[in-house]
C-alpha cells in the first residue's frame, strides 16, 4: 500500500471529532492492508513505529532539503525498511548515512508525506489514533469483539501484534495470546479526581495508597532470568542492576510486579522527579547507599508462580504484593471513610509525595486502559504566566495558534520563559487566542509568533524541575492551560521566584 493512503486516513482521522468516524476511517484502512503491512502501518498511525524512536532529532528532519515528489511512489514497507536501516545504521560516519536515508525518502515522498513523517519522527504526530482508538479499529476490521482486542493487547503489549493476529487468525488467535512473564504488558492507568471525597464516590471501598513522583516500573522473573520495563514498555533492566538482585531474591520463581523506581534520601523523602530519571544507569538496591541511588516498591502482582492475577480483584492481589514484597509495598490503607482517606493523602504530602492514588478493591487489572477503578488525587498548582509566543497548530489544529510559550515576570520588568504547553485547549478557546495573539503580533520565526507580552493565562501544572533549557532554570512540569485572566495585567502575572520556590526542597 502506498504511504499516501495511509496520510490520507490519519489526516481523515485528525479532521474529525467524531470517535465512531475514526474508528470508521482506521478499519477501512486495516482491511486493505497487506499481511506485512499491519504492523508497521498500525505502528504509523499510532505514532509509535515499531522500531521505536530511531534516533533521529527534530533538527535534522525538518532541517532536510529536498525537492519532494509530486505524485505519491513511496510505500508503507519502504518507509519500514528505512527505519530499519536508519536503527541499523551506528558507529564512525553513521550520522552522516543516516541522513542520506532520510533524504532519499523525503525525496521519494509528496509534501503531504513528508509533513507525516517529519512529526511521526520526532513523536509529534497527534491525529487522534491512539491505542484505544486503535483497539476498536482492529475489533471493527476483524469482526472480533472489542474487549477481546484490548485483553490481547494488554496482555501482549504489541497492538501491531495483535492487529496482524485478529485480521488472520480471527477471535482464535487472540484468544490464544496470554500473559506471558518477560514480554511487557500494558500497564493500568488512572482517571483524576479533585479530591479523596469524590474518587471514593466514584470507587467505593477503596485502597487508598501513595502516590510516588517516580519512574512507573513493570519487572518480571523467570528463575533467573529478569527483565525490567517501563510503562510504555521499553527495557530498562540493564539500568537497573539492583532491582534486578532484589528480584532473584524474592521467594518466588517467576512474578509479573507493578511499581516505581524512585531516588530516596537519608530521611526517606522522594528525590525530584528529573533526579530519578537522571538516576538510571546506576546501582539501585545493590549500592543503596550510593549518590542518586534509586530504590523500587510495588502496588500490584499481575502474576506469580504460574497464577495470572490479572483477573481477580485488588483485595486478593494486594495480599499477594504484601507476601512477596513486604517492606517494598507501597504504604495504603483500605477504607470508604473520606476522613481517614484525607488524613492519609495529608500524610502523603507530608512525606514529599504527590498525592494518593485511590482504587476499587473490587477492580480487576484493566491493563492499558485509563478506566474510573482507579483514581489519582494529586493537589492542583496554578501560576499566572504571560503568553510571549505561539507555534502554528497541524492537523485537527492546522490554521490555528496552538503551542503557548510561557514566561513568568522577571525582576527587571521583563518576562522568563519558563515552558510549553498545548494541552487544555479548547476548539473555542484556540480560535480566541489565534485572534488575539495574531492582534499583538510582534515578529515570525517559522512556524512560531512572537506577541507583545501582555495576555496572562492561568496554568495548572504537577510542579517544576530544574532546567538548563530556560534562562529561569527552571521548566514546567504537564503544563495546561485552565482559563485566560482577563482580570490580570502581565504586571500581575507570578514573579520568577514564585516559580523557583516550587522546585522540590525550596522553602514555601
Amino acid at each position: 500500500m502506498l504511504l499516501a493512503d495511509l496520510v490520507a486516513t490519519s489526516t481523515a482521522v485528525a479532521s474529525t471529532r467524531a470517535r465512531s468516524a475514526k474508528i470508521a476511517a482506521i478499519a477501512e484502512l486495516l482491511v486493505r492492508l497487506a499481511p506485512d503491512e499491519v504492523v508497521p502501518a498500525v505502528g504509523f498511525l499510532t505514532g509509535e513505529p515499531r522500531q521505536g524512536r530511531v534516533g533521529v532529532g527534530w533538527a535534522t528532519v525538518f532541517n532536510l532539503e529536498v525537492a519532494h515528489a509530486a505524485t505519491p511512489s513511496i510505500t508503507i514497507a519502504d518507509v519500514d525498511h528505512a527505519l530499519d536501516e536508519i536503527v541499523g545504521t551506528t558507529g564512525s560516519g553513521s550520522v552522516a548515512a543516516r541522513q542520506q536515508i532520510l533524504g532519499d525518502v523525503f525525496a521519494r515522498a509528496t509534501a503531504d508525506e513528508a509533513d507525516f513523517l517529519r512529526r511521526l519522527l520526532v513523536g509529534e504526530l497527534r491525529q487522534g489514533a491512539l491505542a484505544g482508538l486503535m483497539a476498536d479499529a482492529i475489533a471493527r476490521a476483524a469482526s472480533v469483539p472489542a474487549a477481546l482486542v484490548r485483553r490481547a493487547a494488554m496482555l501482549s503489549g504489541d497492538l501491531g501484534r495483535v492487529a496482524a493476529v485478529a485480521l488472520h487468525d480471527g477471535e482464535a488467535g487472540l484468544h490464544g495470546i496470554g500473559l506471558e512473564v518477560g514480554r511487557g504488558i500494558q500497564p493500568m492507568l488512572a482517571a483524576g479526581s479533585p479530591d479523596v471525597a469524590a474518587a471514593l464516590a466514584d470507587v467505593g471501598l477503596a485502597s487508598v495508597e501513595w502516590k510516588l513522583d517516580g519512574a512507573r516500573i513493570q519487572v518480571h522473573r523467570d528463575g533467573d532470568d529478569v527483565h525490567v520495563y517501563t510503562r510504555n514498555l521499553n527495557e530498562i533492566t540493564d539500568r537497573l542492576p539492583g532491582v534486578v538482585t532484589w528480584a532473584r531474591a524474592l521467594p518466588a520463581r517467576t512474578f509479573v510486579l507493578d511499581g516505581e523506581a524512585i531516588g530516596i534520601d537519608d530521611e526517606a523523602r522522594p528525590h525530584p522527579f528529573q533526579d530519578t530519571m537522571s538516576s538510571f544507569g546506576r546501582a539501585t538496591r545493590a549500592d543503596a547507599g550510593a549518590a542518586g541511588a534509586l530504590d523500587a516498591f510495588f502496588f500490584d502482582a499481575l502474576h506469580v508462580d504460574g497464577d495470572d492475577l490479572v483477573d481477580r480483584p485488588l483485595r486478593e492481589r494486594l495480599d499477594v504484593v504484601q507476601e512477596l514484597v513486604g517492606p517494598q509495598r507501597i504504604p495504603g490503607i483500605v477504607t470508604a471513610s473520606t476522613e481517614e482517606a484525607a488524613a492519609f493523602l495529608d500524610g502523603a504530602l507530608s512525606a514529599g509525595h504527590e498525592g494518593v492514588m485511590v482504587k476499587s478493591v473490587d477492580s480487576t487489572y484493566d491493563a492499558g486502559r485509563r478506566g474510573g477503578a482507579w483514581r489519582k488525587v494529586k493537589p492542583v498548582r496554578t501560576l499566572d504566566l504571560v503568553v510571549l509566543a505561539a507555534e502554528w497548530g497541524h492537523g485537527r489544529r492546522q490554521g490555528w495558534l496552538s503551542n503557548l510559550h510561557l514566561g513568568a515576570r522577571g525582576p527587571d520588568g521583563t518576562f522568563v520563559m519558563v515552558g510549553k504547553t498545548f494541552k487544555g485547549l479548547t476548539d473555542a478557546l484556540l480560535e480566541w487566542q489565534t485572534h488575539e495573539l495574531l492582534a499583538r503580533e510582534i515578529g515570525r520565526e517559522g512556524i512560531i509568533v512572537h506577541v507583545r507580552p501582555e495576555l496572562v493565562v492561568e496554568i495548572a501544572l504537577d510542579g517544576v524541575q530544574s532546567s538548563r533549557r530556560y534562562p529561569g532554570g527552571v521548566a514546567l512540569r504537564f503544563a495546561r492551560v485552565r482559563r485566560y485572566r482577563d482580570d490580570k495585567t502581565a504586571a500581575d502575572a507570578d514573579p520568577i521566584e514564585a516559580v523557583q520556590a516550587m522546585l522540590p526542597g525550596q522553602p514555601s
